[in-house]
Order: structure tokens, then C-alpha cells, then sequence
């Protein structure tokens, strides 16, 4: 199984070139994020021209995250357990929910497309947000891999924090000065492996960035961020078998601001290389 994930930034405006691509790759899911558009308005029929079956989960113009995929989508979820909301100026634990986290179940696998709020600036409450966003989902993470350990679970999405040095390269991006870097930012997600997750795509793709600003030439100079992942359980890791970046989508006309990243995961009947020969 080839299972993907791309931030889109407007479905709409780009699901001829996101379909196109995942038929290109032979991509049996995709997750989006940045759909921008409700359900009611998300382009389906390209998709289900080419074999995909699709849930979104979007509420007006802003984020919005989906799945596509050539097998059934089950057990939908549209938030994590304590997913926080967020209303400008506004505190309290009731405060609207953005839609920013699909949870499926695919073949026995579950997966999550997730957009990570952004935190504008240091010291905005948006800040604030993302990282109680963080904490939740970490949370989340914890007790159900406590429950079920051999649960094989992804998440994968947007998380707009560069956890290491060398995923930004970006020079307008400065530790002290913007987010996406800083320490408290970078404690969160590794948070996320320390509740049982892991980067499934580093160890076979190191280097490579996933995001590039469209402003001042970012992508021509290579001044790019590492920011969109895939972490999976134990039992998902050990099912990986290949990964990569596809770099070449930032190029062309009317890109993403991000590109896609993928991995291939070994079948059920394809996960013990040590069984005996039978002659």
C-alpha cells in the first residue's frame, strides 16, 4: 500500500494536478490538508474517475483536511479526544473547533490527516493554541497506543515545526524571533515520539524539504523548511518498507506551497520475511 500526504493549499484550484499525481505514483491514499472548501463544495468527481473514494472535513475557506482512497474509508472522526478549539479573543473550554484533524480507518490501519495551527507569532495567543494542540494530540496518542499497542497508526499532515536545525532553511525564519522553531514548539512535537511515534520517513529520506514560501524566490534558492511528516506506532513503522519527498511537484504551474510525502507499506501477508520454506 502507497499512502501519501500533501498540504494542497485549495483543493480546488489544484485537483487536477493532486489527481493527476496520484495516479502518476499509483497512490492508494492520500491524506490533504488546506482543503479550503465545506464538503459540499470539494471537487469528488475527478477523483472518483479515477477509482478514489473521498471524506472531507471542512467548514468555510479556511483549513479543512480529507482522504482519498481506491479502498472503503471507515470509522471517520472529525477530532481527537480534548481537541482544543480557537475564536480570537475569546478563552473558555468551549470555544468553536476548526477543522483541522480526519481521523480513517484503512485497511486496519488508522490514519489521521492533521493541519497543526500555525501560531502566527510568538506571544500570540494562536501560539498558545497550537501548542495545547499539540499537548492534546500527544495525550491521545499516549492512551491509545497504551490501549492498544499493537495498533498500527499514522499521523500525518501539516505540523508547521521544523524539529531539527537542518529543516529550516529558510533565512526569515529565526529562532527567537518566529515560530515554527522554537524551543516550545519543537518540545511538542518531539512530545509526540515520546507518547510512542516516529518519523517513518527521515531514516529513508534524511534530507529534503517539504515546504517552500512562494515570496522571494524561496523554492529557485532552495530556502525551504521540513515541516510536513508522517509518524507511525511501532506497528506501522515496522510495515514501512520505502519513503520519499516529491520535490518536482513545487515546480510547474500554480504549485502548492508544499509537496507531497509518501511511504509504502508492506501487506499483512508480506510482514514476516522469517517464515520457514515449504517444499
Amino acid at each position: 500500500m502507497r499512502i501519501a500526504t500533501w498540504n494542497v493549499n485549495s483543493i480546488r484550484a489544484r485537483v487536477t494536478r493532486t489527481v493527476d499525481w496520484m495516479v502518476r505514483e499509483d497512490i492508494d491514499v492520500l491524506a490533504m490538508q488546506e482543503i479550503k472548501c465545506r464538503p459540499d463544495q470539494f471537487p469528488y468527481a475527478p477523483f472518483e474517475e479515477a477509482g478514489y473514494e473521498v471524506v472531507a472535513h471542512g467548514l468555510n475557506q479556511w483549513n479543512g483536511v480529507a482522504f482519498a482512497s481506491r479502498a472503503p474509508l471507515t470509522d471517520v472522526e472529525t477530532a481527537f479526544h480534548g481537541m482544543p478549539g480557537f475564536l480570537k479573543g475569546e478563552e473558555g473550554p468551549d470555544l468553536p473547533k476548526e477543522a483541522r484533524a480526519l481521523g480513517v480507518t484503512v485497511d486496519g490501519i488508522r490514519l489521521w490527516s492533521l493541519y497543526v495551527p500555525n501560531g502566527r507569532a510568538l506571544g500570540d495567543p494562536h501560539l498558545d493554541y497550537k501548542l495545547d494542540w499539540y499537548a492534546r494530540l500527544a495525550d491521545t496518542v499516549r492512551e491509545q497506543l497504551s490501549a492498544q499497542p499493537d495498533l498500527p497508526l499514522a499521523l500525518m499532515g501539516d505540523f508547521n515545526v521544523a524539529p531539527l536545525d537542518e529543516d529550516n532553511g529558510d533565512p526569515a525564519v529565526v529562532e527567537g524571533v518566529s515560530t515554527h522553531v522554537s524551543p516550545p514548539e519543537r518540545a511538542a512535537f518531539a512530545a509526540l515520539e515520546t507518547a510512542g511515534l516516529t518519523d517513518v520517513v527521515r531514516p529513508l529520506a534524511p534530507t529534503g524539504y517539504t515546504y517552500w514560501d512562494y515570496k522571494q524566490l524561496r523554492f529557485p534558492r532552495n530556502e525551504g523548511m521540513r515541516i510536513d511528516f508522517i509518524l507511525g506506532s511501532p506497528a506501522f513503522a515496522d510495515r514501512v518498507t520505502g519513503a520519499s519527498i516529491h520535490r518536482n511537484e513545487r515546480k510547474g504551474e500554480a504549485p502548492s506551497d508544499h509537496v507531497p510525502v509518501l511511504v509504502d507499506i508492506a501487506d499483512h501477508e508480506d510482514d514476516d520475511d522469517d517464515r520457514p520454506m515449504i517444499f
